[in-house]
């Protein structure tokens, strides 16, 4: 990882530690707009999980406070859950936020990971800050590459789309093509890949089967 991208990651978890501190354990402490926006990504993000039955494992990459998996308890899921954040602090607030299971796991060490069965990225790629596009997406790529080596049966991803209207735009997110990441998840992960681009949000889920 080159030493802007370690210098810009930095600052992504000022961001968003920032952002924690001025609202707290609810959608806008991890910068989404509103609850709906937030479970309406969980709920695009949660088909990777169609067809399993019984419970499964689960790794949820950039965790934030944990709502993916309060989602999930309220969805009727059963599943062991290991959370990963870069920030220690989300991570600590995530094992405080009311309603944790103490059986979840949190950490800040991805050294600590085991391979799940499914692996779960909601909205982590989106700020790149002053990184270029070029930059970010060998970044982005790379963190597939992670997401596929510690899941054992599919991972899913969003990230925001090209497709957005040019006036809701900033230079600080990252906007890939979809095309462009679906064709990637296909040469280097599995070809059963699904691309979902048909909910209103600006952004768009992949979800990657194994098997």
């Amino acid at each position: 990882m080159s030493d802007e991208i370690e210098s810009t990651l930095a600052e992504v978890v000022g961001f968003f530690e920032g952002r924690f501190a001025e609202h707290g354990a609810v959608p806008q402490g991890v910068d989404y707009n509103s609850v709906a926006a937030q479970v309406t990504r969980f709920q695009q993000l949660e088909k990777i999980l169609e067809g399993h039955a019984g419970r499964f494992s689960l790794l949820d990459y950039g965790c934030g406070y944990g709502a993916l998996a309060h989602y999930l308890r309220e969805r009727g899921h059963a599943f062991d859950y290991v959370g990963y954040d870069l920030s220690s602090r989300l991570v600590e607030a995530a094992r405080e936020t009311p309603g944790a299971d103490p059986a979840w796991r949190f950490t800040s060490e991805l050294e600590d990971v085991e391979p799940c069965d499914f692996a779960i990225a909601c909205g982590v790629f989106n700020v790149k800050l002053e990184a270029s596009e070029a930059e970010w997406e060998a970044y982005v790529f790379q963190q597939l590459d992670t997401l596929r080596q510690r899941s054992r049966l599919g991972f899913a991803f969003n990230t925001l789309t090209s497709y957005s209207d040019a006036d809701r735009m900033r230079d600080d997110l990252y906007y890939p093509d979809p095309k462009r990441v679906f064709d990637h998840c296909v040469r280097s992960h599995s070809r059963h890949v699904a691309l979902l681009h048909d909910y209103p949000l600006y952004d768009c889920t992949f979800l990657v089967r194994l098997r």
